[in-house]
């Protein structure tokens, strides 16, 4: 038996919770999967997993075979590292999750210079506002802009994302510009629908904090769509900075509230826990860490 095929195959079966799909992630066939899974089963005299005709999930002896294959792994990928001087040579593919806007807005520049660092490695690059899980779809990292749910996933914090209150000068010019946050329980609000504090805007003064809940009329997950629809006119919108910075220097956005401030959301990078990070992700967010970074101090300047 090759053990550690048979390690691949159920780690991977584990974390998508399909032979199938397991079989597709390591170009394997279902019926190969299935034979080094029960080859390993075989050895130890114990079942680790829960079979259905559409999902496999760890029993309790699986489970805790699952974090020492994790281990294991990770030990030996972290000795191939090391023989075949991948610290200074990344190569492989590298699967990475994004946000929409933070990915068409943002992160096309930096995955170039990236690319062009590290020429021998493939990147794979998923933009989607869902919340995804990097586990089971498979991603190396995970980036979100958010306020993060404790979790077993490892989050290391890239840079923060300030937020702007801001609606258009026609909107203002109907409706008044509010020069207090109660004032906004009297506006239209346009407002992003999976923050994890619901639709509360908290803002942030001389006179303590603030906690809104606008009347809202329109709740979506994509904050480029806010963005055009408050330059349209129809209300009030609490975005991230890089997502209004194109409107409010041409004018089609005006903020608002100045002497008020909502907290900043934080961009992350989530990965899944390793004993040993392996080098290829640890490089991506070394990279994003001094790339963004760099920005937000050059713009404190």
């Amino acid at each position: 038996m090759d053990k550690v095929a048979s390690l691949q195959a159920f780690v991977k079966v584990v974390e998508t919770g399909s032979f199938s799909e397991a079989g597709r992630q390591l170009r394997l066939s279902r019926s190969a999967i299935s034979k080094y899974v029960g080859d390993l089963e075989g050895s130890l005299g114990v079942q680790l997993l829960n079979r259905t005709t559409r999902h496999a999930s760890p029993n309790e002896n699986g489970q805790l075979y699952f974090e020492r294959a994790l281990v294991i792994l990770s030990e030996i990928d972290a000795a191939d590292q090391a023989v075949t001087h991948l610290q200074s040579a990344p190569r492989g593919l590298l699967r990475i999750n994004a946000p929409m806007s933070f990915g068409t807005l943002r992160l096309g520049p930096a995955l170039a210079d990236f690319m062009q660092m590290y020429p021998d490695l493939q990147l794979q690059l998923v933009l989607s506002d869902d919340l995804v899980d990097p586990v089971q779809d498979g991603f190396d990292v995970t980036l979100r802009i958010a306020d993060l749910e404790s979790s077993s996933l490892i989050a290391r914090k890239i840079t923060p994302m300030p937020r702007v209150i801001c609606a258009s000068p026609d909107y203002l010019e109907k409706h008044g510009a509010p020069s207090h946050p109660r004032d906004l329980r009297d506006h239209v609000s346009l407002t992003y629908g999976f923050l994890l504090t619901g639709n509360q805007w908290k803002l942030t003064g001389a006179d303590g904090e603030h906690w809104i809940q606008p009347a809202w009329s329109l709740c979506v997950n994509n904050a480029e769509v806010l963005r055009d629809v408050a330059v349209s006119g129809r209300g009030i919108a609490l975005i991230p900075e890089f997502i209004a910075a194109d409107a409010l220097r041409k004018g089609g956005l005006k903020t608002i509230l100045k002497d008020f401030w909502a907290p900043p959301l934080t961009l992350y990078a989530i990965y899944p826990p390793t004993r040993h990070l392996s080098v290829k992700v640890r490089l991506f967010i070394d990279f994003l860490v001094q790339r963004f970074g760099r920005e937000v101090d050059a713009q404190g300047n």
